[in-house]
C-alpha cells in the first residue's frame, strides 16, 4: 500500500492529538512513583512498629496500637489513590488508541474519546483527593517536638 500525503498528514495528525495525553502519562506516572514510595515507607513502618512491638512496656503500647491503627488507613488511603491513577493512566491510554482509530479508520469516535478523557480524568480527581487525604492524616499523626518552645 503506497502512503498518500492525504493519509500521512492524517497519521501526523493522530500524533499530534496524542501527545498532550502522552504528557498527561508522564504526569500520572510520576504521581504512581510517589504515591508508590509513601505505600512503602507506610509499610516499612509498620513492620519496623510490629518487629518492636514486645520490646515495649505495655504503657508504651498503646501509642504504638494507634499508630498501627493510623498507618492501616493509610495505608489503605494510598492503595484507593495508587489503583485510581493507574485506571486513570489505563483510560487515557485508551484515549490515545481511541485517536488513532479515529484517524486511521476514519471512525467517529469523538463522544467516546472525549467521554473516555473526562472520566479518567474523574479517576483521577480521585485518585489525588484519596492521596491528599493521606497526607494530612499523615500530618495530623505526626508531631515533631519544637524544643526552642520550651523556653
Amino acid at each position: 500500500m503506497i502512503s498518500t500525503p492525504d493519509s500521512l498528514d492524517s497519521i501526523a495528525r493522530a500524533i499530534q492529538l496524542a501527545l498532550a495525553p502522552v504528557f498527561l502519562l508522564t504526569g500520572i506516572a510520576g504521581m504512581l512513583n510517589v504515591m508508590t514510595n509513601r505505600l512503602s515507607r507506610i509499610i516499612d513502618r509498620g513492620r519496623a512498629l510490629t518487629e518492636g512491638h514486645n520490646a515495649h512496656t505495655p504503657s508504651e503500647q498503646v501509642p504504638v496500637n494507634l499508630e498501627l491503627q493510623i498507618l492501616e488507613r493509610r495505608t489503605h488511603l494510598t492503595s484507593v489513590a495508587i489503583t485510581a491513577s493507574t485506571i486513570a493512566a489505563l483510560l487515557v491510554c485508551i484515549v490515545i488508541a481511541a485517536l488513532f482509530i479515529e484517524v486511521l479508520l476514519d471512525a467517529h469516535l469523538k463522544w467516546f474519546i472525549g467521554a473516555l478523557f473526562t472520566v479518567a480524568m474523574l479517576v483521577l480527581v480521585v485518585g489525588l483527593a484519596f492521596f491528599l487525604r493521606e497526607v494530612h492524616l499523615a500530618m495530623k499523626s505526626i508531631r515533631i517536638p519544637n524544643p526552642q518552645a520550651r523556653r
